[in-house]
């Protein structure tokens, strides 16, 4: 608790130790364990002439797996750059792989519970041609060290599974599985996988269960897949590719459950959208109801059969950020109980503070949309007691 109000971080991410790949992966499987890159590096004297005075920051080799590099058109430059913006952090971003620390820092947020999102994991299901059979072993192993993560206080760290689609019929079972450790969420990419999107046929079993069990599901994007991802065709920095996948993703995203039907066949169904912010959405919903849907309705009438922004004030919610200039105006747009509120901690865009930036609201927002904004509507979507 905070200032008198209680806290949930939405959207928090674990730094899975690149060692635990091999630890939690079947022993068949451990050769395609995460590694670090150890090609032998420039002298220090190229780097500095090469990438200027903060090439002196240590730059960490670039993870690889399968012969691949983790991140797709991740420059050195932008990577000096994360390295730069994580070294700040560098405290944190350490005691964050350590449960009993990462407690520690909840404590010091001032934040109650936290639904735990990976990092590397999410890059690792990011690659289309990976095989199913290893795709569905990064997701088993995750899940299982995660559980073993949570397990020093679960009530506070909470799991969100992940759920491997390359193999579309070890999904239901994967997701009986972290069900069976308590979770009440799983996270999937936007992206297609394979070529299939989020509405493909075969999902649908898995939709059914997460509606059946009241799991929520969270979508999730995450830069430099190697996966079909907006702006990838046509960029090559991350500047570009970060401003690009998670907004875009997230839209298409959203147009592909409701298209596709998922969200009319479900309506028990709980989706949420994070990590894009929030802006994008009014615009959004009013091109799908104004443009589209009064035009177009009949093309899709069997699966659409309201208002796509009904579909979403109904059974999505948005992740916003506190420092977004609009959000009285997005409120008065979508409704107060669409909004959840996360972090994003400890990736170097955010820090501690981003805590003190969400109380700072009490300046913009009533005090009762405030308790829903970093509790109620977070407590109703994972589906806490």
């Amino acid at each position: 608790m905070r200032d008198g109000l209680r806290i949930i971080d939405a959207d928090r991410h674990v730094l899975e130790p690149f060692e635990m790949w091999r630890e939690y992966l079947e022993p068949e499987l451990r050769d395609h364990a995460v590694y670090l890159d150890d090609e032998p590096r420039e002298s220090v004297t190229e780097r500095v002439r090469r990438l200027g005075a903060h090439a002196m920051v240590p730059l960490a080799p670039m993870p690889r797996v399968n012969g691949r590099p983790l991140f797709n058109k991740m420059s050195e430059r932008a990577w000096l750059e994360l390295s730069l913006a994580a070294y700040g952090q560098i405290g944190q971003r350490i005691g964050v792989q350590v449960p009993r620390s990462h407690l520690e820092i909840l404590d010091r947020s001032g934040i109650d519970v936290a639904f735990l999102f990976p990092t590397y994991a999410l890059l690792l299901l990011a690659f289309d041609d990976l095989d199913p059979v290893v795709a569905s072993a990064y997701a088993r192993a995750y899940n299982t060290w995660l559980r073993d993560y949570c397990s020093v206080d679960p009530r506070r760290m909470q799991g969100v599974g992940v759920i491997s689609p390359h193999d579309p019929r070890q999904m239901v079972p994967e997701l009986h599985r972290v069900i069976g450790f308590g979770w009440k969420a799983v996270v999937l990419r936007p992206n297609p996988v394979k070529g299939r999107k989020l509405d493909d046929p075969a999902y649908e079993p898995f939709w059914a269960a997460c509606e059946r069990a009241s799991v929520a599901v969270a979508i999730h994007e995450g830069t430099h897949a190697h996966l079909p991802a907006a702006g990838s065709d046509r960029f090559t920095t991350r500047f570009a590719l970060h401003a690009c996948s998670h907004p875009m993703e997230q839209m298409m995203a959203l147009l592909t459950l409701i298209e596709g039907g998922v969200l009319e066949r479900h309506p028990g169904l709980r989706v949420a959208f994070l990590e894009a912010g929030c802006g994008w959405l009014p615009y959004w919903l009013w091109r799908l109801d104004e443009l589209e849907y009064r035009s177009l309705r009949g093309e899709v009438a069997d699966n659409v059969r309201r208002k796509p922004s009904e579909y979403f004030r109904r059974q999505c919610y948005v992740g916003v950020e506190p420092d977004e200039p609009y959000l009285a105006e997005i409120i008065r747009f979508i409704g107060e109980d669409r909004l959840l509120f996360g972090t994003d901690f400890p990736h170097p865009e955010h820090g501690l503070g981003i805590v003190d930036e969400a109380l700072a609201l009490r300046d913009r927002l009533p005090e009762g949309v405030l308790h829903k904004l970093l509790w109620d509507n977070a407590a109703r979507f994972y589906g806490l007691e």
